[in-house]
């Protein structure tokens, strides 16, 4: 597989886009939780349903990633290709593991899980930052074309 299909494109930004859209709309889920455990309060924040639809698209990626495969890395060491290859993983379960505790502390009450949820979605920021800048770094200085199979779908 030289590149990724449509559905892989678009499943990779929508995902990106939400989790920018989850990193905004998280300052006041501390106080909403707190409201929620103590209080009974009833209302959701807009960064509970963004965080489900986040768990549910990369479950959705990572099927397509199983049925249609993903290219490999396009050039570099077998160090870089190990580290692009164990870096997308990390980035696959930081993707899977905020928004599931994130779940686990809104729905099931457990105030350690959002303690958890919180370190894990910054782990999961730093990832995804360096993800970007390395994509990044690829196409402008190694010129390697990776940031391009995520522009465009494989013909």
């Amino acid at each position: 597989m030289k590149g990724y299909s449509r559905a892989q494109i678009a499943l990779h930004w929508l995902t990106a886009v939400l989790i920018v859209a989850s990193w905004i709309t998280h300052e006041d889920m501390g106080r909403a939780l707190r409201a929620r455990l103590v209080e009974g309060a009833d209302a959701t924040p807009l960064h509970v349903p963004i965080g489900i639809i986040v768990f549910v698209l990369v479950v959705i990626r990572l099927a397509l990633r199983f049925w249609q495969g993903a290219p490999e890395p396009v050039s570099g060491s077998p160090v870089m290709r190990q580290a692009a290859i164990w870096g997308h993983r990390l980035l696959y379960a930081l993707m899977l593991l905020a928004p599931a505790l994130g779940m686990a502390a809104w729905f099931g009450g457990i105030r350690e899980a959002g303690e958890l949820h919180e370190a894990v979605s910054n782990a999961l920021m730093l990832v995804a930052l360096a993800h970007a800048a390395l994509a990044i770094w690829h196409q402008y200085w190694l010129r390697d074309g990776t940031l391009t199979r995520m522009l465009r779908p494989e013909s």
